[in-house]
């Protein structure tokens, strides 16, 4: 009898989370690229990320030193999105020059400078006594 055969239904609830979750990685995605797409500094990490990449692939750093600099790259660029975002927020929400506006622009600029500093000194330690193999 046709109403006692099983049907495979996919509840609507399972339906939705997928869409869900989809939906999140594309908004995501679309984040990343704008902050590429409008942000120098963001473009100059990734000239730097593609560098330093380069320079691994040269100097045959080890997974571990190749582990580092993954994590450093996602710290910077992330660091970096952030940065956008705060940026984007305090325009929108003071679109008129205020100190304490510019206060927060600056210090969320000042930490990305920080974090940028501090890989790229781990990056020197990194690549420097490599560079320094080649001469001696």
């Amino acid at each position: 009898m046709w109403f006692l055969k099983k049907r495979e239904i996919t509840p609507i609830w399972k339906k939705s989370k997928v869409k869900k979750i989809r939906n999140s990685f594309k908004y995501a995605g679309s984040g990343i690229l704008s902050a590429f797409k409008s942000e120098l500094n963001m473009q100059v990490h990734l000239c730097m990320m593609f560098l330093v990449i380069i320079c691994g692939f040269s100097f045959k750093i080890s997974l571990t030193e190749w582990r580092i600099c993954i994590i450093l790259f996602g710290i910077v660029i992330g660091s970096e999105i952030f940065n956008t975002a705060i940026e984007t927020v305090v325009d929108l929400v003071m679109p008129n020059i205020n100190d304490k506006a510019k206060k927060a622009k600056d210090l969320s600029a000042g930490a990305v400078l920080v974090i940028a500093i501090s890989a790229a000194i781990v990056g020197l330690t990194i690549f420097i006594p490599k560079i320094l193999e080649l001469f001696w």
